[in-house]
């Protein structure tokens, strides 16, 4: 009879563990998002590589590189299926799988077919970058759970597979072009955000933001409007974009400013290897010492620090100043970063999260993009005079966002809630 009883008594199902209570959910995070953007930050080098060591032109070998960086702007659209999912991991693993699947037609493509259906594979590849990069940011939150200070600390971790990708990438594809061909180069690459699929499938589940109700997610266009409208989430989209485009300036000005400051040619590399330690550097010291306080007063303070350490860079009078005021530009550039990331994750509806992140991350590359085009020009009639708009720019939208701020303090105040107390 007590068998019967046993049999028939359903067994309880098991409670998944609340988020952030996961072991190793940070680690494997990561893991596959320092795999993911690797992938990304070193494909328009390998592009550009197999362009020019083949023979093209170096027009046609902007022109596809640009294939892989202008989709960005179609991020945003692309988030919202991320933010429909009921599993937003299987979204970003097939991106970042139909990214390797793409790059690689569009790598063994070229030179055998029409240069125009080589940029359509590689634009393919492209479309996936915003959920390699922003999307996969915007499941952070829940992983590592609703504490303050974790979700800062963890932010400096996902500042610091930014500094891998953007480090690494283009560090395997030099290596590989030498020892064996961009071609291969490129192939490794597309490997590379295939692994990636498979890390992100690894990470702990999050329930979806819209609890089932799909009518509550916006659209791209709504959400943009959303944007715009809270105080919050618009000055962080402005300060990232003058940001972006003043520290743009800093790889094209290395060039020149050697000739100014008397080094050899060479030194450039010794000013850009600063800056990216000084990113480095920044992104460990939120890791230990996570930025507290309101993001949107942080975001404010750093973006100040990154003008002034940008008007060291252009006063530097030796070679030695010049290099340790571009790795405090990278520190302070790589803290007003993981500042951003909190301010989405602190500020966005958790109907529009995903979408946010992407918003924010696509009008960051499109700055940062214009802002290496203008310092190009800038540079003709001064090598510092980049610098100089830079901060000019940058303290301008402080000074614009503080005066905002205060006469929206009391009410934007009263709607911010610390994720400690929200609902996850």
């Amino acid at each position: 009879m007590s068998q019967q009883h046993t049999a028939s008594t359903p067994r309880k199902a098991k409670a998944p563990p609340p988020p952030g209570r996961n072991r190793g959910g940070l680690a494997r995070y990561v893991v596959a998002a320092a795999l993911a953007r690797t992938a990304d930050g070193g494909a328009v080098v390998a592009v550009v590589l197999l362009v020019t060591s083949s023979g093209g032109s170096g027009t046609l070998a902007g022109v596809l590189g640009a294939c892989i960086t202008a989709p960005h702007l179609l991020g945003p659209f692309v988030a919202r299926s991320l933010d429909l999912a009921q599993d937003g991991r299987k979204v970003i693993a097939a991106a970042c799988l139909l990214y390797a699947t793409a790059l690689t037609a569009g790598v063994l493509a070229y030179g055998h077919v029409p240069a125009v259906l080589t940029g359509l594979l590689l634009a393919t590849a492209g479309t996936c970058g915003p959920l390699l990069t922003g999307g996969i940011s915007s499941r952070l939150p829940a992983i590592v759970g609703p504490r303050l200070r974790t979700q800062r600390r963890a932010q400096g971790w996902d500042v610091a597979t930014y500094g891998v990708g953007g480090t690494v990438g283009p560090s395997l594809v030099a290596a590989l072009s030498a020892w064996v061909s961009p071609t291969a180069a490129a192939l490794a690459l597309a490997a590379v955000a295939a692994t990636a699929a498979g890390g992100v499938l690894l990470l702990p589940f999050t329930a979806p933001s819209h609890g089932g109700d799909r009518t509550t997610i916006l659209k791209p266009g709504a959400t943009l409007a959303l944007i715009a409208r809270t105080g919050h989430l618009r000055r962080t989209v402005y300060l990232t974009m003058v940001v972006a485009l003043s520290v743009a300036a800093l790889p094209v000005t290395a060039v020149h400013m050697t000739h100014i400051l008397g080094g050899e040619p060479a030194t450039a590399a010794a000013l850009t290897a600063s800056y990216g330690l000084g990113n480095l550097t920044g992104s460990l010291a939120v890791m230990f010492l996570p930025l507290t306080g309101s993001p949107d007063r942080l975001m404010r303070r750093l973006a100040l620090g990154v003008a002034v350490s940008l008007l060291a860079v252009a006063a530097g009078p030796t070679l030695t100043a010049t290099i340790a005021a571009y790795a405090l530009t990278g520190i302070l550039n790589s803290c007003f970063f993981a500042s951003t990331l909190a301010a989405r994750t602190e500020y966005a509806p958790r109907g529009a999260r995903s979408q946010v992140f992407i918003w924010v991350a696509a009008l960051k590359i499109t700055s940062g993009s214009a802002g290496t085009a203008l310092a190009g020009s800038l540079t003709g009639a001064n090598v510092r005079l980049p610098l100089l708009v830079g901060l000019v720019a940058v303290s301008a939208a402080v000074a614009v966002a503080t005066v905002e701020a205060r006469f929206t303090r009391a009410d934007e105040h009263a709607s911010w809630t610390p994720p400690a107390l929200r609902r996850w």
